[in-house]
């Protein structure tokens, strides 16, 4: 039950306020300790407990992930685009460093089925691929 109500207070207080799927799994995985796995969040853990807290965390980090996988490729190019938006980064050196650096295999749920990563992994791959023909696209046609 202390779960299901810090899942919910996290949900009305700080999830509200971030608007996409994507987003929602980056700032989640970010909470992550990514030696022990598990989740902190100072502020939820004075309303409950460390542990209810972190449970809550993972439970919303799975929900968000679990958006993600079922977004269409049209809808997770559209999420990246607002996320890379909101990260204040251009757009080609964001499509470099995500090419690159692959940083969304860190940013999936622990307990994640490994087909389900490579899956969400491979649409992360394709949508970043058609951001990239966007962006040579767009380079390649005449200013007016």
């Amino acid at each position: 039950m202390d779960v299901e109500q810090a899942a919910r207070d996290l949900r009305n207080r700080t999830l509200a306020d971030i608007p996409r799927s994507l987003d929602r799994l980056i700032y989640l995985a970010s909470m992550r300790d990514y030696n022990t796995g598990l989740y902190y969040h100072d502020g939820l853990a004075s309303r409950f407990t460390q542990e209810v807290a972190c449970e809550a965390l993972a439970d919303c980090h799975q929900e968000a992930f679990s958006q993600l996988v079922s977004c269409s490729l049209r809808e997770l190019v559209g999420q990246m685009e607002g996320y890379i938006d909101s990260t204040h980064t251009s757009r080609r050196d964001f499509v470099a460093a995500w090419k690159k650096l692959e940083p969304y295999r860190v940013a999936v749920p622990v307990a994640t089925d490994p087909v389900t990563a490579q899956l969400l992994f491979s649409s992360f791959k394709i949508a970043l691929a058609i951001l990239e023909a966007r962006l040579l696209s767009a380079r390649q046609q005449p200013s007016a």
